[in-house]
């Protein structure tokens, strides 16, 4: 079974990081009702939760996938770009040792988990406004001794990697062209979102199906036609915090 590790939302959200975002009022309630929901849709593909202790003075806590990079043999992890997210790493590393051996990005590197997409034995890191060259060289340095393949990728537009592109399966990719340049990923077969709809290609692989957020009709019709499920789920009030149906889980392959 894969576990995913998951952590409420801070009643401080209205204060979260953004970046290519415009701030609006975001109602607390709202958003953690719609974060059990996502729980919920992970239950149902499958996950086992794990719930890391809630952090109510760190706004942007429940989106942990930023503080950590997992593989199966090691987990990494991060140093945020926002200096403001760093106190998250520390409750989710003290959860992280009981499954695997943990690694660390140093200074002067930083490293998002949202600018890191791993397919098989590839890894590719988001050139962002919050990875830097030197976490990317770090986890390159942790990771290519394991038998991995890390690859840097430029991110225009958006905030991280996985904002901009996702993987369906073990060789199709779920891409927005203006966000990502569909030549840097040479070999694999790409899916380009519609181009009304430029956050769909955040999706969250799972057993048997991909999670998307509602809303994006026009590309789960695409993803669909693959043969491919697509669950969806409404984060709606999540997204004005600048998130992703990725962001809100940290997933443990068995």
């Amino acid at each position: 079974m894969t576990t995913a590790l998951v952590r409420p939302v801070s009643p401080a959200i209205r204060e979260c990081e953004l970046s290519y975002r415009e701030r609006v009022p975001i109602d607390p309630d709202r958003a953690a009702a719609q974060h059990r929901a996502y729980e919920r849709a992970l239950v149902e593909a499958g996950c086992g939760l794990v719930h890391v202790p809630a952090a109510p003075e760190l706004p942007d806590a429940v989106f942990i996938e930023d503080t950590a990079v997992v593989t199966d043999e090691v987990a990494v992890l991060a140093r945020p770009g926002a200096v403001s997210r760093r106190p998250e790493v520390a409750g989710v590393a003290g959860i992280l040792e009981r499954y695997r051996p943990l690694r660390a990005i140093r200074a002067p590197g930083t490293l998002d988990g949202g600018d890191v997409l791993r397919v098989g034995r590839q890894v590719f890191v988001g050139a962002s406004q919050r990875t830097n060259a030197e976490g990317a060289r770090q986890l390159r340095s942790i990771l290519e001794p394991l038998g991995y393949a890390v690859h840097s990728i430029p991110v225009t537009g958006c905030l991280h990697l996985e904002s901009a592109v996702t993987a369906l399966s073990d060789d199709t990719l779920l891409l927005n062209p203006d966000w990502v340049d569909p030549a840097r990923l040479p070999g694999w077969r790409v899916v380009e979102v519609d181009p009304t709809e430029p956050h769909a290609a955040n999706v969250l692989r799972l057993e048997g199906a991909v999670l998307m957020a509602a809303g994006h009709d026009r590309t789960a019709a695409r993803v669909r036609a693959l043969g491919v499920e697509v669950a969806e789920v409404d984060i709606s009030e999540l997204a004005k915090a600048e998130a992703g149906v990725t962001c809100c889980s940290l997933l443990l392959w068995p």
